[in-house]
């Protein structure tokens, strides 16, 4: 009868064991990779697109890290300065801007300053400095700076809305609904907008677009708006008729509402008045060019 020993079977079931362990793991790499590749295939990036994000990644954890004990130490300033050279020898420097959101301006004025930051290490740009020049471009509502690893800087414009025309001495301005300055335009550029004047008129633009707001189907036929003594309104509408209203935000809004009804009922734009005076309480008056001298004839002639 034949005899088997206890370790061979051991060593046998070992083996088997092992095998068995060694197919399951040559299965889940299978299917892992399997796994990777279709994930590869889905997402929109490049594998060496994806390498770039992964370094990236690991870089700027490592600079985060780097300042952080740097803090801890006591010496900020040194190894902010190690870690901008290290960045840059790794190629973590301005070399791009992309800018957005530019419409009206001219787009130059922004690469201006941005490209000043050109060659720079990216952990010394300082994103709010830089936002805070972009700022001060009369066209520059707002502005967002951020930075774009490994070397590009991302600007996005917020520009102001052009809303009127500021009438000053010699010259036109463009403004925005805040009454801030924009550009001089050219009385052929200015056709058809409308035209704010007079002393201290720059800071009523806001008043005044709620007082026209108020007679919507006026509005559209207001074509300049006098701001008179810093306390009113003359408004010329596009017949050239001027209507002078009262002051105060109520009383001129009143009065303009109650000229809008007047004029749909009696049709008073396009006549023969020139002037219609609302600066009397619950009164209109309404001067007709010649009407004077008509009435001195009359009396002359009884």
């Amino acid at each position: 009868m034949a005899t088997v020993s206890r370790k061979a079977t051991k060593g046998v079931r070992r083996s088997a064991a092992a095998k068995g362990r060694a197919q399951t793991a040559r299965r889940a790499r299978a299917k892992t990779g399997s796994l990777l590749d279709k994930l590869m295939a889905v997402l929109p990036f490049t594998e060496e697109q994806l390498h770039r994000v992964f370094l990236a990644l690991i870089f700027g954890g490592a600079i985060a890290l780097a300042l952080f004990v740097a803090n801890l130490a006591g010496v900020p300033a040194m190894a902010q300065q190690q870690v901008a050279l290290l960045a840059s020898d790794a190629g973590f420097e301005v070399r791009r801007v992309k800018v957005t959101g530019v419409e009206r301006m001219n787009e130059l004025k922004v690469y201006e300053r941005a490209l000043a930051q050109r060659d720079m290490p990216m952990p010394l740009v300082d994103l709010e400095a830089l936002r805070a020049e972009l700022l001060e471009l009369p066209w520059v509502e707002d502005a967002r700076v951020s930075r774009q690893l490994p070397d590009s800087l991302v600007i996005d414009v917020v520009e102001r809305t052009p809303h009127a025309v500021l009438r000053k001495p010699g010259r036109l301005m463009l403004i925005d609904p805040s009454g801030a300055e924009l550009e001089p335009i050219s009385p052929a550029n200015a056709k058809g907008m409308l035209v704010i004047a007079g002393p201290g008129a720059r800071n009523q633009v806001q008043a005044l677009s709620d007082l026209l707001a108020a007679a919507p189907a006026i509005e559209p036929q207001v074509k300049e708006a006098e701001w008179v003594g810093n306390r009113r309104w003359n408004l010329t509408f596009d017949t050239g008729q001027i209507l002078a209203l009262p002051q105060g935000d109520d009383q001129s809004a009143g009065a303009l509402v109650a000229f809008a009804r007047l004029d749909g009922v009696n049709r008073l734009l396009g006549g023969k008045v020139a002037t219609f005076d609302m600066r009397a309480p619950d009164r209109i008056y309404m001067r007709i060019p010649g009407r004077a001298a008509q009435t001195l004839e009359a009396k002359g002639g009884e």
